[in-house]
């Protein structure tokens, strides 16, 4: 309740507030405005910078102008005149070589960054499968044709088959060629095996009867030769309408 009875507060009687402090700065024309006078302290000076240097750009821009006055003049009266000077105050545009060299900087900066915040120059993201966008001379196949491609004859490519679609493994002969742990499914479809496992009475296309789950097991092979870059797709095999279901 202090500041009741004394509302002037605990300043001693008859004191008077302290004067602001004197700007001791020089002073200079308002260059906005002659008829006045502005401080040169540092607030100011960024303002007062500019404007020095627009009207050294304007003298210059002036002079400019002068010779190019005169220049004109002489080539009217007929006298040689040297190559037409440019104006000195204009802005230079950036031109090709500029804009590309920006572009190139900013792109290895991403790339920096990337690799810098989260280990991976494209910020772990997972570039989309270009082969999807190359044409192709893609085939059909029917499933005599398709088995002539089996690996068994080394001057043809190896291909197999999943749920339809056909995709070149000769990269990876090793793999699926004679001997290897995967040639039971070359020059054939054999989509239901993907599901479910089974490389002795599953060696065929039809999925009828499969479980969720061995359908997934399906399409994640499918996803995996679709978004290979080790394997191309090269057509479709044909499988007659009525084939008896696999057991």
């Amino acid at each position: 309740m202090s500041w009741i009875m004394n509302p002037e507060g605990d300043r001693a009687t008859g004191t008077r507030p302290a004067k602001p402090a004197e700007d001791e700065y020089p002073k200079v024309s308002d260059p906005s405005d002659a008829s006045r006078m502005v401080s040169t302290k540092q607030a100011n000076r960024p303002f007062l910078n500019y404007s020095t240097y627009r009207a050294k750009q304007q003298k210059e821009h002036d002079a400019w102008v002068q010779r190019k006055t005169e220049r004109e003049e002489k080539i009217a009266r007929g006298e040689k005149v040297g190559p037409e000077e440019p104006d000195p105050t204009e802005e230079p545009e950036v031109g090709c070589l500029g804009l590309l060299k920006f572009i190139v900087y900013a792109f290895v900066f991403i790339l920096l960054a990337g690799k810098f915040f989260t280990g991976s120059f494209l910020w772990e993201l997972e570039l989309p499968n270009l082969k999807q966008f190359i044409p192709t001379n893609q085939r059909l196949f029917s499933e005599q044709m398709l088995a002539k491609f089996d690996g068994s004859d080394p001057g043809k490519p190896l291909y197999i088959a999943i749920d339809g679609d056909v995709y070149d493994v000769s990269s990876n002969r090793a793999t699926y060629g004679p001997g290897g742990s995967y040639h039971i499914m070359a020059g054939r479809d054999a989509a239901r095996a993907y599901g479910t496992g089974c490389f002795a009475t599953h060696l065929t296309h039809d999925l009828r009867e499969l479980s969720e789950k061995e359908m997934k097991g399906v399409q994640h092979w499918k996803k995996f030769y679709a978004d290979s870059k080790k394997y191309a797709k090269v057509g479709r095999v044909s499988h007659p309408r009525s084939t008896p279901q696999a057991q």
